[in-house]
């Protein structure tokens, strides 16, 4: 489905919710899901954080197991829930949930951002609401967020140490729907000496780009020379990185932008997809110097395009003058 603003989506639910005693439908994007099972028994690893019920065994390998349900505040109610075991940004983990439902195929324009009064609920994991049925949404989970709280992987210093540069005056324009990797890729960027333009989702950067084209043109620019890289998330709201990377290369406008995939979908289907669809370059979740270096190589890259005609200009004069 990916590349065709599609997605598929694995429904299931956390139990009841301590306060309120409702039942809500949470969603995971299949891509992430390796597989499904009853929950087995746990090995309680000491020192663990707090997220991390303990450890299991899959197939000789110690994966973290991480309560889904205590995390977002929901108790369950049926025993012994099941596993969801997923991979995300290189590294795998399950997830405690109450119960599967079942798998719905989603258009990205059925999935919006989540109106303010959801943001600050479900330990701020919300970060998409998902329309599917007559009358249905559930709950797309920022599982970024979980895994940076469990693991302290986004923090500033560990961000910021020994990243390479940027010229002075590099616009990078970047869309994510999560709020933790919005806040990373800005430190890293940064931490670069680049500037940011954030957007949370991919309609988002196309409304901005169109801003962006505007004032290069009242400038007398190109786009690409203002901002030539331009740095998109693939799972988003209402626009994926495919259908984002796709417009941008198809716009005479944007023509020399480089566009990069950050994602932690991390398959090489996924890699496939965005070649297909025009990306110049695919960065996994989340390796701050291997963002650093992409986006500095892409830079780079920009750089000698802008260079390249003034260089045949003067090869072209120095042969006239030979002749």
């Amino acid at each position: 489905m990916a590349g065709a603003n599609k997605f598929e989506v694995l429904l299931f639910s956390l139990g009841k919710e301590e306060e309120s005693g409702q039942e809500e439908t949470f969603g995971i994007n299949v891509f992430k899901v390796r597989e499904v099972m009853v929950l087995p028994p746990l090995v309680k690893a000491p020192r663990r954080p707090g997220a991390v019920a303990g450890m299991v065994s899959l197939r000789g390998e110690m994966i973290p197991v991480i309560d889904l349900p205590g995390y977002c505040g929901f108790r369950r109610t049926r025993q012994p829930g099941v596993l969801i075991v997923t991979e995300y940004n290189q590294r795998v983990q399950g997830f405690i949930a109450e119960s599967v439902e079942t798998i719905v195929r989603l258009e990205w324009d059925a999935v919006h951002r989540p109106p303010d009064i959801l943001e600050g609920q479900y330990g701020g994991l919300v970060n998409a609401v998902a329309e599917f049925g007559t009358d249905r949404v559930a709950m797309i989970l920022d599982v970024e967020k979980v895994l940076a709280d469990m693991a302290g992987v986004y923090d500033e210093e560990k961000l910021a140490d020994d990243l390479p540069k940027v010229p002075e005056g590099t616009t990078v324009l970047f869309a994510d729907d999560s709020a933790v990797a919005r806040q990373q890729v800005e430190r890293v960027l940064s931490a670069m000496g680049a500037r940011s333009v954030v957007c949370s989702s991919g309609r988002e950067l196309l409304e901005r780009l169109a801003g962006l084209k505007e004032e290069a043109a009242r400038k007398g620019r190109r786009l690409a020379d203002c901002v030539p890289v331009v740095l998109t998330d693939i799972e988003m709201p209402e626009a994926d990185g495919y259908v984002v990377t796709r417009s941008i290369k198809e716009d005479p406008a944007c023509e020399g932008m480089v566009v990069l995939l950050h994602s932690s979908l991390s398959s090489e289907a996924n890699r496939a997809i965005g070649e297909q669809v025009g990306a110049d370059g695919y960065v996994a979740k989340f390796d701050a110097k291997a963002l650093a270096e992409a986006v500095v190589e892409a830079v780079a890259r920009r750089r000698g395009e802008q260079g390249r005609p003034r260089a045949d200009q003067e090869a072209r004069a120095a042969g006239a003058r030979q002749g």
